[in-house]
């Protein structure tokens, strides 16, 4: 039995299904076990739900090598940003789990925005400059996810009096661009796997609510020039602008899984497989032969919880 622990996947119901499908595949049966703050969460359907602690809990890392101890887990993913460093460290505890996160200091410059701002100028990435003087811009939390406290400024007048300019990333505002993820898989020896853009057309908080695969081989060279810079390992993604007039500007990596890989997965990335292979000590190959135009639409599907007694 393959024991997958998710952290923080709380809503990533469908991602998991995947993933337990593609150890079915290869004729191995896999549970789900995720840990969060309450068990009433979208997972219950799909995992065990386990009460954990906080992010910042000193008591974290113990719990955690515990559960993976206890509960012979075999595969750890971190599904939200806080846990992406943390399961850089597990990697290094615990070496007969198969963690596939890239290495901590990597994982810690891209979730500071000015430290991955000044990773990719040093690499030679394309992204939106500094804003310097230049009206409109925007503000961006150096340590913030998912947009919160993300805000444009206009005129001198649109930035809040008092604000701690320190705390932000401040670049200028691309107008009228349109925005696309790059869901990758790069195997631990860093052959990159897989590849596949997606065009976001709908979200909510963050979140690809519709979206749709787009076969640019430009975005695809320059995705694959992105991962081979810098050292990232597993899946990964990227975030990229396109202004109306102009090329692919980079705007942020996320080493972990998006909540959106599931519209890659349906095109046919074969992402769970290569997952799967690797946590069997297999070496998955590179596959490009996912469809172009598959459209992802999300909906709401609830979950009743009777009350507690």
């Amino acid at each position: 039995m393959i024991t997958i622990l998710m952290l923080g996947g709380a809503k990533r119901v469908s991602v998991a299904r995947h993933i337990v499908d593609a150890f079915r595949r290869r004729g191995r049966q896999a549970r789900v076990l995720s840990y969060e703050l309450d068990w009433q969460v979208p997972a219950v359907a799909v995992a065990e739900v386990l009460p954990g602690k906080r992010w910042s809990d000193p008591e974290l890392m113990p719990d955690l090598r515990r559960i993976i101890a206890e509960r012979s887990v075999s595969l750890v993913l971190p599904f939200v940003d806080p846990a992406v460093e943390i399961c850089a460290r597990l990697k290094a505890e615990c070496p007969d789990v198969f963690i596939p996160v890239s290495p901590e200091s990597v994982c810690h410059a891209m979730f500071d925005k000015a430290e991955a701002y000044r990773l990719f100028a040093e690499k030679g990435l394309p992204q939106p400059p500094l804003a310097g003087d230049c009206f409109p811009r925007i503000y961006k939390p150096r340590t913030g996810s998912a947009s919160k406290g993300i805000f444009v400024a206009r005129r001198p007048s649109d930035i809040p009096e008092g604000l701690d300019a320190d705390a932000y990333l401040v670049q200028e505002f691309v107008e009228d661009a349109r925005e696309f993820t790059v869901d990758c898989y790069v195997r631990q020896d860093g052959e990159i796997l897989s590849v596949v853009p997606r065009e976001r057309l709908e979200t909510a908080g963050g979140e690809a609510m519709r979206s749709v695969t787009v076969g640019d081989p430009a975005l695809i060279a320059l995705s694959r020039r992105v991962l081979a810079a810098i050292e990232l390992r597993g899946p990964v993604t990227l975030q990229f602008l396109r202004p109306t007039s102009g090329e692919y500007l980079l705007m942020e990596i996320n080493p972990r899984l998006g909540g959106g890989v599931v519209a890659s997965i349906g095109a046919g990335s074969r992402l769970p497989d290569m997952l799967a292979a690797e946590t069997l000590g297999l070496m998955p190959e590179p596959f490009g032969g996912w469809v172009p135009g598959t459209l992802m639409a999300r909906y709401t599907q609830e979950i009743i919880f009777a009350p507690c007694k």
